[in-house]
């Protein structure tokens, strides 16, 4: 009996595959180098503390930073309660207040409630219908208490683009740090930390085809930002995130980094050919289906559709050998309404009805051509779409 057909994968946004360059240099880690590579007291070890410094100063470059500025973490998630606790830890008494936009992934907006227990303030910052940051509403919140804002650079569940540049500027004229989570946007956008002006970026290797497991967080330098440890341990990354690193991982995020420099613009271009192949497709396929977001101001490879009149349960299994997606992959078995979606206006039954999909480097056009021939046959199997596909 034939194995089954692996479905074609359009959860991207999720995770991405790991690119061949990445996992081959990544092996002779894992196998022939397998020294601390803080250990430098001999030759093994400072071959493993070179490796990771090169992997570092890749993925500086990526972003335009200083290497110096970069301390590796597990994720973004870490690299998140890593800005917004050790910045918390660092405050004076006058500045208690810190604004997150309420579409952020949970790791920030978790991370700053969870402060509140620390007597600080904890505000959100509204977005409009088309999933952006309101800047007028964010200039009104900022006060002299206000400690830091928060907002992400690529939102993970719509692919909408937030004005970080302009946030930073506004919170630089109030004396106010600002935190741009940056995971969903390495290899999706440009990234320059000096054109941002953002004090702390947080990155993730697993959405850029690098290894999961490692992240890293920006640090600015100049001014420095004030920041404490929230974790106990040795002086590792400048005794910000202590423990031994992960070597392997290291090179992979660095490689993948590269990549990332190396390919973004052709990459984005063929990613975002494909995105409006499979978007216009759904729509003739299922006229009534409504992008989630504003049409231009997004990726390449983020579409989240409203499919009115079916829920997004039903169509994931009507849509069998197609992996696509609810929502954030980090808030799946909560079972409840996308916060992303509510946030931007739609009720809960229509965040219910609505699939993210997430298309990447290595998705083919074959593929999309079959994701609309399975999307055709799932939605007319219950009920829906047009009666036979177009084009």
């Amino acid at each position: 009996m034939a194995a089954p057909e692996p479905p074609i994968y359009l959860d991207n946004l999720a995770s991405t595959p790991l690119a061949p360059q990445v996992l081959e240099a990544m092996m002779p880690w894992f196998i022939e180098h397998y020294a601390n590579p803080h250990s430098l007291t001999h030759e093994p070890g400072r071959r493993a503390h070179k490796i990771v410094e090169k992997a570092r100063a890749e993925i500086a470059s990526a972003v335009h930073a200083d290497p110096r500025s970069l301390i590796f973490t597990s994720g973004a998630t870490e690299a998140n309660n890593i800005a917004l606790r050790g910045v918390a830890a660092a405050a004076s008494r006058e500045r208690r207040r810190i604004l997150v936009s309420r579409i952020e992934h949970k790791s920030v907006l978790e991370t700053a409630h969870s402060l509140r227990d620390s007597q600080f303030r904890i505000a959100t910052i509204k977005v409009g219908k088309d999933g952006l940051v309101d800047l007028d509403a964010l200039y009104k919140m900022l006060n002299e208490q206000t400690l830091l804002v928060s907002v992400m650079a690529v939102n993970n569940e719509t692919g909408m683009i937030q004005p970080v540049s302009e946030i930073a500027e506004v919170c630089r004229s109030r004396g106010v740090l600002f935190h741009a989570d940056c995971a969903q946007a390495l290899g999706k956008i440009p990234l320059n930390v000096e054109a941002v002006s953002a004090d702390l970026i947080s990155l993730s290797s697993h959405k850029a085809y690098g290894p999961k497991g490692i992240g890293a967080l920006y640090i600015r330098r100049r001014p420095r930002v004030p920041i404490k440890a929230i974790l106990s341990g040795g002086s590792q990354e400048h005794g910000l995130r202590p423990g031994t690193l992960p070597v392997p991982l290291c090179v992979g995020f660095g490689a993948a980094c590269r990549l990332v420099s190396e390919n973004i613009e052709q990459d984005q271009k063929r990613i975002t050919r494909l995105t409006n192949k499979l978007y216009h497709g759904i729509l003739r396929i299922y006229p009534e289906a409504k992008l989630n977001g504003h049409p231009v101001l997004r990726v390449g490879g983020a579409l989240n559709i409203f499919f009115p009149g079916a829920y997004a349960n039903d169509l994931m299994r009507a849509f069998d050998g197609l992996a696509a997606s609810s929502g954030s992959a980090c808030t799946v078995t909560s079972f409840k309404p996308s916060h992303v979606l509510k946030a931007m206006g739609l009720t809960d039954t229509q965040a219910d009805c609505s699939l993210r999909f997430g298309i990447g480097r290595y998705t083919t056009e074959q593929e999309i051509s079959q994701a609309l021939e399975i999307m055709t046959f799932g939605l007319e199997s219950l009920g829906l779409g047009n009666a036979r596909m177009v084009g």
